[in-house]
């Protein structure tokens, strides 16, 4: 008798090959692919999926087999890996955690803007969710291990989709050339997976999706979904948003589950890019908001 995880596996190896299986690209998509399309030819990498969340049906996609650079989307994996450790006596939600100097990085985040040098798990968890923080993601990855974390992800049927370092402000020769790597075929069957609680157990997904919906950052796709950006874990004019972005030098991804009145779809959209001019970061930004605009159209 195949085990929970064994079918977990087959579910997702079987979405992963059926991509390249017929499914039509949606007219109700034509902006975004249009859009995605013009970026492409500028010279931008661009990968993308959209599915419907009740059937699994592909409602978009744009090389969604590719494995790209996801910066912060990475820590999605952290989350799982500590929210499955929550049922560790020795590893519970209180657990104090304290910074040191070699956790210390900048850029995303407000602990390290805060007094307290240390907080609980489960603080320091919210805290990745809502703003990326990456003082708390490096004190919560130096807790758990990143051998772990990659562990982890394959269990659950992850392939192409990893955590690959610690957060940097600067990446050496001998580091990780990103913070983390995946592809849009297999984060949309991850948060997908989230939504319907089959990542470990239904208390580990629902955990992680509790600390994804805090996420103050919607300046991507979720920009077209006119969402209170610092409040919107209640239903707003029929909308619902949990996602996770992933900002660095030329890299813009975002990963997601939207519903809506109409439908629910689990998507992602990566872009790799010469972030050499603010026009092209803007452009890259514009077409993100244009699939969104898509998204809200077909769950609306």
């Amino acid at each position: 008798m195949p085990t929970q995880e064994s079918s977990r596996r087959a579910r997702h190896s079987a979405a992963h090959q059926g991509k390249h299986q017929g499914s039509e690209q949606s007219d109700n998509f034509s902006r975004g692919f249009q859009a995605l399309g013009e970026l492409a030819m500028d010279g931008v990498q661009v990968s993308a999926r959209a599915t419907d969340l009740a059937t699994g049906r592909v409602l978009f996609s744009v090389d969604d087999h590719v494995v790209m650079p996801t910066a912060s989307i990475g820590k999605v994996l952290l989350l799982i890996e500590v929210s499955a450790r929550l049922s560790d006596p020795d590893f519970g939600a209180f657990t104090i955690l304290d910074r040191t100097i070699a956790d210390s990085v900048g850029d995303s985040g407000i602990w390290q803007h805060l007094q307290a040098p240390s907080l609980p798990v489960a603080d320091l968890a919210a805290l990745v969710g809502a703003s990326s923080d990456n003082l708390a993601t490096n004190v919560l990855i130096r807790t758990v291990g990143l051998d772990a974390i990659r562990d982890r992800a394959e269990q659950i049927g992850l392939r192409h989709t990893a955590l690959l370092d610690m957060v940097r402000g600067h990446r050496g020769p001998d580091d990780a050339p990103q913070l983390s790597v995946g592809s849009a075929s297999e984060l949309t069957w991850l948060f997908s997976a989230l939504a319907r609680g089959e990542v470990i157990d239904a208390e580990t997904s629902e955990r992680v999706i509790g600390w994804l919906s805090l996420g103050t950052d919607l300046s991507m796709v979720a920009s077209a979904f006119g969402l209170d950006p610092l409040a919107h874990r209640e239903s707003d004019h029929g909308i619902l948003l949990v996602n996770k972005t992933g900002t660095d030098a030329g890299v813009r991804s975002e990963a997601g589950l939207l519903r809506g009145p109409r439908a629910g779809v689990a998507y992602a959209v990566s872009m790799y890019f010469a972030d050499t001019r603010l026009s092209s970061r803007l452009a890259v930004l514009e077409g993100m908001r244009q699939v969104g605009l898509d998204l809200l159209e077909h769950v609306h």
